[in-house]
């Protein structure tokens, strides 16, 4: 679940806490996995960083689920959220989201792994070429686990902490994912930034309970900050200002500012996506 930038290995230290199975459970995975894969996405944009680690899996579905122009053709034999009855009459999801991508794919309109093509589709993507709810929250399927754990807690402001790391947790800012209507959110604390600089590198025997003593206090009482948002009504409803203050804060391009023609291999522009890859490969 919190694989190394090598793609296959993990730290022995995870193992420990595998050894009393029934108290594994009650560990929050979840949160611990997704704190991982943040400061894995933050490393990653440093210069000169060449690999990335994490559940790298669970960010190919959540681009593939809602960013269109990435989304590969899926093969008649697609898994979708449905539902079985147990034994005990409680209802559980038939297989979980992700295999609903269990299938073969078709790239005859997608590129796979052209990192150049890729950013220019996402410069040029319009706003109805974003998903922001592929699925249902308030589906039986979804509130089905409710039984297990809460699912409003998505919706928490809060810290994720995983050992030395600790990733500010900002639903606020993202509410549409949520169906509910965004708002201008509150500036972020720079001071968690702070927090990047911490890692286990030559910290054998840190105590991390004590070290992380505050962001635990705020993780305990994680039911409290849960955002509450009135429901949105169309897919760029948003409080007053939200868009002009959007615009001004946010880098609205991926690519470089230019972009520099080249005599062969991939041309940049407005061209369909399968007429901008020259016969070279690159």
């Amino acid at each position: 679940m919190c694989p190394d930038s090598s793609g296959n290995l993990i730290p022995l230290l995870y193992l420990t806490k595998l050894e009393d199975i029934v108290e594994a459970r009650n560990y929050s995975w979840g949160s611990a996995v997704l704190a991982f894969l943040y400061r894995e996405l933050c490393n990653a944009t440093n210069k000169g960083k060449a690999a990335i680690g994490g559940a790298l899996q669970l960010l190919q579905i959540w681009a593939w689920s809602r960013i269109i122009p990435l989304c590969p053709g899926l093969g008649a034999e697609r898994v979708y959220m449905g539902q079985v009855q147990t034994d005990n009459n409680r209802l559980l999801p038939a297989a979980p989201y992700g295999a609903t991508w269990n299938c073969e794919h078709t790239f005859t309109r997608t590129v796979r792994t052209t990192v150049r093509v890729i950013r220019d589709i996402l410069d040029e993507m319009q706003s109805d070429q974003f998903i922001w709810q592929p699925y249902d929250l308030d589906s039986d399927v979804i509130m089905a686990y409710a039984a297990d754990f809460n699912p409003q807690l998505w919706r928490s402001s809060c810290p994720l902490i995983f050992y030395a790391i600790v990733e500010m947790h900002h639903p606020e800012r993202v509410l549409r994912q949520f169906g509910m209507r965004q708002n201008i959110p509150e500036a972020i604390d720079t001071r968690d930034m702070s927090l990047h600089q911490i890692s286990r590198k030559n910290r054998t025997g840190t105590d991390w309970n004590l070290q992380h003593i505050q962001y635990i206090s705020r993780w305990q009482r994680r039911y409290d900050t849960v955002v509450q948002r009135p429901p949105i009504s169309n897919r760029r409803d948003t409080e007053r200002g939200y868009w002009e203050w959007y615009n001004n804060i946010t880098r609205h391009f991926v690519s470089s500012s230019t972009n520099r023609r080249v005599e062969s291999g991939y041309q940049p522009g407005n061209a369909p996506m399968l007429q901008v890859v020259a016969k070279k490969k690159f």
